[in-house]
């Protein structure tokens, strides 16, 4: 085997060190965190509707969201907003039972509106006014933070084809893309080539315990994916893989990443129904999908958020879709979100006018994301202010009271 090839094989295996720990199911009552990364940028004004302003209605003449009760309307959950129509049987519910929240005019201050630049912004959770260090992603810090206490540790799991930014770092961490289970891209028999290889030498141990990372989650995953074949759940794309994820994260591990492209909506964006309806609907039923997998008591444990880079333009362009943005709207689901928090739209808020768009095209952002993540984590898992400057250095946290 040449060296060119073992190293595209060991890049594509999913290796992780300290597989053990991994592997180890988490504590019971531990904190369980899953971020969603919907890559692309999503139209959150079709999402949550502001359905009590007409110059939503007056900037979007093809696309808005009708009212509530109007043919396609807005499901309404209070006087300002609503909810797009095809999140029915799916968010509704969780929102309802007071499961979901959202956080309005969400998102980072970074202004380059490039997804590629603001998508790593977000991932590594640095200061803006600082070089960028592509070796240290947020989840990975917060994983060091927790790792380091003596009865904490924490189980990180990326279900991507590579290790994001967001994981990137010191703490270790696995990656499985579930959609390639089944289809390893290392077979036992290179495996084993591998691990001969690297027998006798510093490597062996790690180089080991990955494959055995790979071979467990692969186990789990076939089962789950046997038993889906015998039963009605019939649900495709992102509703099977967040089955899929919430077995895992329940049995396995507590802090975990995916991401969801499809969402850079240009053109043909369509309003109750149309592409983007298409794309929310799947990722409600995931979401769904996932909260019911994990079961009442681990997803009382259990915080989901769903965010993306950014927001896109409040009025809609000549192709009937909408550009780059600036202000979003993030997810909060769980079953153990208080009682204040659950089926209410928190945070700083103003009302949905051309006065208040940034730069009279945007929504502005006035919760921002480090912020938010940093006052979420000081609740989930009662971080120091010290501990909380390792996350997100020099942040001053905005504790929206979410649990």
């Amino acid at each position: 085997m040449q060296r060119r090839d073992l190293v595209r094989l060991l890049a594509a295996a999913p290796l992780a060190g300290a597989a053990g720990r991994l592997i180890a199911a988490p504590a019971a009552g531990h904190a369980r965190l899953l971020v969603v990364f919907l890559r692309g940028a999503y139209d959150c004004a079709s999402l949550l509707v502001p359905v009590a302003s007409d110059f939503y209605r007056a900037s979007r003449p093809n696309i808005a969201i009708a009212r509530p009760g109007e043919p396609g309307g807005a499901l309404p959950i209070d006087a300002a907003w609503g909810l797009h129509p095809v999140l029915a049987s799916s968010v509704m519910p969780l929102f309802e039972s007071k499961q979901a929240a959202f956080i309005a005019f969400a998102g980072t201050d970074d202004l380059t509106r490039s997804h590629f630049e603001t998508q790593d912004s977000i991932e590594l959770g640095q200061p803006l006014d600082q070089g960028r260090d592509y070796r240290s992603g947020f989840l990975n810090r917060l994983a060091a933070v927790l790792g380091a206490g003596p009865s904490i540790g924490v189980a990180p799991i990326a279900f991507t084809d590579e290790l994001p930014i967001s994981l990137r770092g010191d703490a270790k961490a696995a990656n499985m893309a579930l959609a390639s289970v089944g289809r390893p891209s290392v077979d036992a028999r290179q495996s084993q080539v591998i691990e001969a290889m690297y027998r006798h030498t510093a490597l062996a141990q790690p180089v080991a315990e990955g494959f055995q990372v790979r071979d467990e989650v692969q186990r789990a995953v076939k089962d789950e994916m046997d038993a889906a074949s015998r039963n009605a759940m019939t649900a495709r794309g992102f509703e099977r893989v967040a089955r899929r994820m919430a077995r895992l994260m329940r049995e396995n591990f507590d802090l975990g990443f995916v991401d969801v492209g499809g969402w850079d909506t240009h053109v043909g964006q369509g309003a109750a129904a149309g592409y983007l309806a298409n794309r929310l609907d799947e990722l409600g039923r995931g979401v769904a999908g996932f909260a019911e997998e994990m079961g009442p008591e681990a997803w009382r444990d259990t915080v989901v958020v769903v965010i993306s880079e950014f927001g896109r333009t409040f009025r809609e362009n000549g192709n009937r879709g909408t550009d780059h943005g600036h202000g979003t709207v993030y997810w909060v689901l769980g079953g153990g979100l208080a009682a204040q928090a659950g089926g209410r739209v928190v945070g700083e808020q103003v009302e949905v006018s051309q006065p208040n768009l940034f730069q009279n095209r945007d929504y502005p952002v006035l919760n921002e994301y480090r912020a938010v993540f940093g006052g979420l984590f000081q609740r989930m898992y009662g971080l120091s202010p010290a501990q909380l400057d390792r996350v997100f250095a020099r942040v001053t946290p905005k504790d929206l009271k979410l649990i």
